[in-house]
């Protein structure tokens, strides 16, 4: 991740800094520091990510949704089991469609889909999209041979020595 930004309070005064930075001074004994939970995680946005979470450009919210949800975890907050129910529900709720427009969206153009997608969720559409791609190269002729796995053939010796035993 990037250096993403957070809002926080220090002696009276609000200020962004970095979340590496944030999470080095926030001490639970000492209260340095406060950090306010960013608006993307409050209860109205949850209310509609708990709704449906595929409407939601979140790139435009934040390119990394999931990677700072799970990151805001570390400071002390009552919300926090919610903001984590939420981030996983709303990553559960947009993987499927995320996989499926990554698997039929071949030889298309794929950018009005990926731009309303998280940083994650666009490495797992690439993922799938190389799937796809290596898939129907394969189906084709036009890629190599199939081998089997090293972790296969291993296996095979180990239950041919262990049969002999």
């Amino acid at each position: 991740m990037l250096s993403m930004l957070v809002l926080c309070k220090l002696q009276g005064s609000k200020m962004e800094m970095p979340l590496w930075l944030a999470k080095g001074l926030y001490e639970k004994k000492r209260r340095v520091l406060s950090v306010e939970l960013p608006k993307v995680y409050r209860g109205g946005w949850r209310t509609v990510f708990g709704a449906d979470p595929t409407v939601v450009d979140l790139h435009k919210m934040g390119p990394y949704y999931y990677g700072l949800g799970s990151q805001m975890l570390h400071f002390d907050s009552p919300e926090n089991p919610e903001i984590a129910q939420i981030v996983l529900q709303t990553f559960i709720g947009r993987f499927r469609r995320t996989m499926d427009s990554s698997q039929n969206a071949y030889n298309e153009d794929t950018s009005a889909l990926v731009e309303r997608l998280d940083c994650l969720e666009r490495s797992l559409f690439k993922a799938g999209q190389s799937g796809l791609n290596g898939f129907q190269q394969w189906e084709k002729g036009r890629s190599s041979h199939l081998t089997a796995s090293s972790l296969v053939i291993n296996y095979r010796k180990r239950k041919i020595t262990d049969l002999q035993a």
